[in-house]
């Protein structure tokens, strides 16, 4: 019998949580100005500009400089090269760190606690997030675990930091959106239709930097309490 059978987690467990949160960023961000909805029939993805000042910026990148080792995805090794960057959780009791994760709670409405903690990435030449997808995908060892600790993934907000000479472009696939990185910018995406299923078409990737270095921190959120 497969993992998922055995899983007291059906896939589409989360789906009402999934659709109230779309609907109240979905109105949260509507209403904001400052939050520009990217064209694209597929997928809700927004862009908000100067959301960190430049000083945050530098002083983030400090904390992951400070706190980066070599990526994982839950059961992929590094050795196999899917994800080269270095990432690693900022402190989330420090007083700065609290500070940008409010302001992120408070730019698309979800409760706090519902929030994971800061991950900083940072890329180096070569380095890159090769195709996948935020939420969490039934037929996998890590869905007992993570479905138990706070549910599906609903939401995705990132924050790039600093610009990057050449390469390092976030890619959505499968809608033909390249979006080079520009200090300060945030952005915040829907990993779910308007139903509440989770939407196939959120497939992105962090494309190889060529020159210079990409940081970039990212916060996800999820259908109940992260623990």
């Amino acid at each position: 019998m497969s993992e998922t059978k055995q899983s007291k987690f059906a896939p589409n467990a989360d789906q009402p949580g999934l659709k109230s949160i779309g609907r109240r960023v979905r109105e949260r961000l509507s209403d904001n100005p400052a939050a520009y909805k990217v064209p694209a029939d597929d997928i809700e993805l927004y862009a908000v500009g100067d959301f960190m000042t430049p000083a945050e910026c530098a002083k983030m990148m400090e904390l992951i400089d400070a706190t980066a080792r070599p990526s994982v995805v839950f059961d992929i090794d590094y050795s196999e090269g899917y994800r080269t960057s270095y990432s690693g959780d900022v402190d989330p009791y420090d007083p700065f760190v609290k500070k940008i994760s409010r302001r992120i709670d408070d730019l698309i409405g979800v409760e706090s606690e519902f929030g994971e903690t800061i991950q900083g990435q940072r890329y180096m030449p070569g380095q890159e997030f090769q195709p996948h997808h935020d939420w969490f995908h039934p037929d996998t060892s890590y869905w007992e675990h993570e479905m138990s600790r706070g549910g599906q993934r609903s939401y995705t907000t990132m924050v790039f930091l600093n610009d990057v000479e050449a390469g390092g472009t976030t890619d959505f696939i499968d809608i033909g959106i390249s979006i080079e990185p520009k200090p300060g910018v945030l952005l915040a995406w829907n990993n779910a239709k308007p139903d509440g299923t989770t939407n196939p078409m959120t497939m992105h990737a962090g494309r190889p930097v060529q020159q210079g270095s990409k940081y970039i921190i990212t916060k996800w959120y999820r259908t109940k309490t992260w623990t």
